[in-house]
């Protein structure tokens, strides 16, 4: 997402070679969806070069492949499963949690083949599960099977929210295509460990991005004065004021807590001038 379009020359100076973006992205943000990984695993040097244009304490939520999650719904996929563990190795810390996005079709019946997968997956990582069937937000029986496989090796529920999105109708193409493409999952804010992760879609429009936040403001403050360590993604349909929009919310989180720590001075987009 680092090298999103519409915020080169905005939020990261340009032109920027790739290999320094997410360098001048972690200025910004102090965490990332790994997203594309979804799609192919990246090369164990490229990963390498990620944690070297990143402190320890920088935060990457990589997907795992969609042939994993997917194509073979957790079963019968070792090699490829093998491939990904390798190649984000390089990540040391950084690898906040490993993201397991299911889709919509993965239902209560199928959660024992997610227990035996987690319960086969390495003790060295966190784990995040995202789910998208109705059943899991509509039927608390549903929801308390799903919450024993995930607490059996202390994985997070990691809950997408749409709700503000889906509130009105489309206004902007980018939305329109959003509309069709996103989850519409009831709002859920309950966590499971000491390191809930959240996903949360606004509108283009920032003040109604930022009027649809208004509740997790009082759910992230909530946790941590409880000693949680939440990590929140910020999304618009079209994401291109993301990254100040993510530093808005923290901001907005600090002002109920000072004590939370401040995020990192980004680097000046353009030439320093005398006037």
């Amino acid at each position: 997402m680092w090298t999103h379009k519409s915020w080169q020359g905005r939020f990261l100076a340009h032109p920027l070679p790739a290999h320094e973006r997410l360098r001048a992205y972690a200025g910004w943000c102090t965490a990332v969806e790994g997203n594309t990984t979804f799609y192919a695993t990246p090369a164990r040097e490229t990963v390498a070069s990620w944690a070297e244009q990143t402190g320890p304490d920088f935060r990457f939520v990589p997907k795992l492949p969609k042939v994993v999650t997917h194509e073979r719904r957790l079963t019968g996929a070792d090699e490829e499963l093998r491939a990904f563990l390798h190649a984000v190795e390089p990540l040391g810390p950084r690898a906040h949690a490993l993201w397991i996005q299911l889709p919509g079709s993965f239902g209560p019946a199928d959660v024992p083949a997610l227990a035996r997968f987690l319960r086969g997956l390495p003790a060295a990582h966190r784990y995040a599960v995202e789910v998208r069937h109705p059943a899991f937000f509509d039927d608390p029986r549903a929801a308390r099977t799903l919450e024993e496989a995930l607490a059996t090796v202390g994985a997070e529920w990691v809950p997408f929210d749409t709700t503000a999105f889906f509130r009105t109708p489309p206004t902007s193409d980018a939305e329109r295509e959003a509309w069709t493409r996103k989850p519409r999952t009831p709002l859920r804010t309950r966590a499971l460990t000491d390191r809930p992760i959240v996903r949360y879609l606004g509108r283009d429009d920032p003040a109604r991005t930022v009027e649809g936040w208004q509740p997790w403001l009082d759910v992230v403050t909530g946790w941590l004065r409880e000693g949680r360590s939440p990590t929140i993604f910020v999304h618009t349909p079209d994401n291109a004021d993301a990254p100040e929009l993510a530093r808005r919310f923290h901001d907005e989180v600090r002002a109920r807590l000072p004590e939370v720590e401040p995020l990192p001075e980004p680097e000046p987009v353009g030439p320093s001038t005398l006037f």
